[in-house]
C-alpha cells in the first residue's frame, strides 16, 4: 500500500530483456537507502519487488522484474535509460497518510492532452481510458504516474488537474510532454462501491 506521495524522481539505469521477465534497473538517492530484497517500492505508481541491489547509501540502484503485463499496461514501454521515474517506499504501520490509499495496480495509461504553465502553477490535462474515466469525478482522488492528486475538472473526454510548483519539480511530471502516457490508479473507493452495489442490483429483493 502506498500514499501517492512521491519521495523523489529516480533515473533509469538499465532495462534489459529476457524470456522469462524484463528487468528494470533504477538509480535512486533517497527510497534506496533503507529498502531490502523483497521490498515493495511504487514505480510510477507501479507496485515492484526489489530483487537486487548495488551500490552505495545515496546512490543505489534497485532492481525489479516486470512480467509482460505490467510492462504492456504501463507507461514503462515508454522508458528509455537516463528517464526519469517516481519512487516512493510502501507505507509503514505506522506512517502518515498524506494523500490517498494507493494500491500500486496500475488501471491503465491515459494521455497527456495539455501540459502548460500558468501563473506559478501549471495544467495538466489527461484523457484516460474508459474503465478509469467512470471513476473520475470532480474533487476526487486520482493516481497519476503513482502520485496522489485532486481532480479539478471532468470533461467529456479528458480530465484536467493543477500540479503546484513543488509537485512540478520534485517529480517526473517535468519532464513529461503532451502526447506522453501517464499510468493512472482510480479511486479504490469508487471501485468498491461500484462492486458493491452491482452485488446489491443483482441479488433478489426479500
Amino acid at each position: 500500500m502506498f500514499t501517492g506521495i512521491v519521495e523523489e524522481a529516480g533515473q533509469v539505469h538499465a532495462i534489459q530483456f529476457a524470456k522469462a521477465a524484463i528487468r528494470l534497473a533504477v538509480r535512486s538517492r533517497v527510497c534506496g537507502r533503507d529498502v531490502k530484497t523483497g521490498d515493495s517500492v511504487a514505480v510510477n505508481g507501479c507496485c515492484l519487488t526489489v530483487v537486487k541491489l548495488s551500490g552505495k547509501p545515496g546512490s543505489r540502484v534497485l532492481e525489479f522484474d516486470l512480467l509482460e503485463e505490467s510492462w504492456l499496461r504501463t507507461n514503462f514501454k515508454a522508458l528509455h535509460v537516463g528517464s526519469a521515474v517516481n519512487l516512493e517506499r510502501s507505507l509503514r504501520a505506522d506512517g502518515r497518510l498524506s494523500g490517498h490509499f494507493v494500491t500500486g495496480h496500475i488501471d491503465g495509461t491515459g494521455t497527456i492532452r495539455r501540459w502548460e504553465q500558468q501563473g506559478a502553477d501549471w495544467l495538466l490535462e489527461i484523457a484516460p481510458p474508459p474503465d478509469v474515466a467512470r471513476y473520475l469525478l470532480f474533487k476526487g482522488t486520482v493516481a497519476v504516474d503513482g502520485i496522489s492528486l485532486t481532480v479539478a475538472k471532468v470533461l467529456k473526454k479528458t480530465f484536467r488537474i493543477w500540479i503546484i510548483p513543488h509537485t512540478h519539480e520534485v517529480t517526473a511530471l517535468k519532464e513529461r510532454k503532451v502526447g506522453d502516457l501517464v499510468n493512472l490508479e482510480a479511486d479504490l473507493l469508487g471501485k468498491y462501491v461500484e462492486q458493491f452495489l452491482a452485488l446489491r442490483v443483482g441479488k433478489p429483493q426479500r
